[in-house]
């Protein structure tokens, strides 16, 4: 069973009804919106299709709304500028015109007060790179240091620069509110910077009645340069490798995700790695070798998903795409694993307690970890912990949590209701266990529950051996008779 989580980007190529369903029979566990190109309308299309679907096929399946985020872009031209090394260049604000042949407006009115001369600019991810000469009230002067042809609203990047952008656009507050409206399981914040940020959204989807969990996005130094606390205010760490790579010295990308997937780690949390994973087949029907090698060092790293971008939104091998995540996931996550688990913070005897468990079941052949939760907290925990070998099954009430935990490293949550009868729900969870074929006579079930004892709640572990579904039947039976 492979334990890192595919998601998907859904688009034009991968909207249809049959495409998703090949989508998730091929193994993708969470679809995301990119709300830089999605409609309200298409959003309210697309997720009730989603959840149809995925209730048709039996799978859980997460939803992910990214807002597109404060970024900073150049204006509309009549005709694309041709540019060339030397050429000079002026960005302009707050309708202010310029002489230069070569010119645009920027979205941002800011950023004739947080640039400075001497500062690199990078245009259209960084194939542009011009060098800020001088600021002249409203006009920022720059020498074009690269080659190439400059188009319409083309992103902007500053490295090494604040900007004092808010955290959430107008845009990204009425897109969060139709996520709000539609239940998603997971928000995006693009550029997040700062604790704070994080915060700002955490306050307006509480304001929603939203329970989705916020991904923080790491995509330039400032997130980088505090990634502990970023990691402690978001669910989920996104590192978002297309403007983190222009942002950082190239040959610092690889370093620099290797440490944010072992902070998450550390301190417990969800990590997704992005971008540019299998970018050739947009166009072709095999990846190249490098593209393997990169996807293949992120499941190494053991970070809890892979991402799929244009891959998936526009590219002509959509579910060859997922099929390749998973073959890759499969055979190296038999290789093992970085390890990186082993330095997890633990802080409370709840903690300590999964830590026991999943020592338990690593210790043991053939065992399976079944956890029963109803916040998906314990769950979490023991995925966290990176088990050496044994699945991790999670058997919750709740849909939301079903769903949510379809995100994490090593889980296969499952939806079942609880009874006031212990003994009764872990009897049913075995049941569905072998009936699904996902564990043997004899195999050992690690079980973890919440116990009432004098009306206190105990956190348990068990040890329990796989029956099989004679055996069951026959309980079940005798059960029925006692009644």
């Amino acid at each position: 069973m492979r334990k890192t989580k595919i998601i998907c980007t859904l688009g034009p190529a991968t909207e249809s009804s049959k495409v998703l369903r090949a989508l998730m029979q091929q193994g993708a566990d969470v679809f995301r919106l990119n709300m830089s190109h999605a409609k309200h309308d298409w959003v309210r299309e697309i997720v009730p299709r989603i959840r149809s679907i995925a209730a048709e096929l039996g799978r859980p399946v997460a939803i992910l709304l990214d807002t597109q985020g404060p970024a900073i872009r150049t204006g509309d031209l009549r005709t694309d500028l041709q540019l060339k090394p030397g050429d000079i260049f002026e960005f302009t604000v707050r309708g202010a015109r310029s002489e230069e042949t070569n010119s645009v407006d920027v979205n941002y009115d800011g950023l004739i007060n947080d640039i400075s001369a001497g500062d690199t600019v990078l245009v259209d991810n960084g194939v542009i790179q011009l060098l800020v000469l001088e600021k002249k009230e409203n006009r920022i002067r720059c020498e074009v240091l690269t080659a190439g042809t400059l188009g319409s609203r083309r992103h902007i990047n500053l490295p090494g620069v604040r900007v004092n952008l808010p955290p959430l656009t107008q845009k990204d507050l009425d897109d969060v509110r139709v996520g709000a409206e539609l239940n998603v399981d997971f928000v995006a914040l693009s550029f997040a910077r700062q604790e704070s940020d994080v915060e700002e959204l955490r306050r307006v989807m509480r304001t929603l009645g939203s329970t989705a969990h916020i991904i923080a996005k790491i995509e330039d130094q400032s997130a980088v340069a505090q990634i502990d606390d970023m990691i402690k205010a978001a669910d989920v760490i996104l590192v978002a490798r297309g403007d983190l790579g222009i942002e950082c010295p190239m040959e610092e990308l690889p370093i620099i995700q290797r440490k944010i997937v072992k902070q998450c780690l550390h301190f417990g949390k969800p990590v997704i790695v992005a971008t540019h994973m299998l970018e050739s087949m947009i166009e072709n029907p095999v990846p190249t070798r490098a593209e393997i090698t990169d996807v293949a060092n992120a499941v190494f790293e053991q970070t809890d998903a892979i991402m799929l971008s244009g891959e998936t939104t526009v590219g002509r091998y959509p579910v060859k795409c997922v099929e390749v995540f998973d073959r890759v996931a499969r055979r190296i996550e038999r290789s093992g694993g970085a390890g990186y688990a082993r330095n997890t913070e633990l802080h409370d005897s709840r903690q300590k307690t999964v830590a026991a468990a999943v020592s338990l079941a690593n210790s043991l052949p053939h065992a399976n970890l079944i956890i029963f939760t109803r916040h998906g907290t314990m769950a979490r925990y023991v995925s966290n912990m990176r088990p050496e070998r044994a699945p991790i099954f999670a058997f919750t009430p709740s849909e939301r949590v079903c769903r949510q935990l379809a995100l994490c490293w090593g889980t296969h949550p499952v939806l079942l209701e609880f009874t006031d009868d212990p003994n009764s729900t872990i009897e049913a969870a075995e049941k569905y266990l072998c009936e699904a074929r996902l564990t043997q006579a004899g195999d050992s079930l690690v079980v973890m529950s919440d116990l009432r004892a004098g009306g206190a709640q105990v956190d348990s572990i068990q040890v329990r051996q796989a029956k099989d579904a004679a055996n069951l039947t026959a309980i079940s039976a005798d059960e029925s008779m006692m009644d």
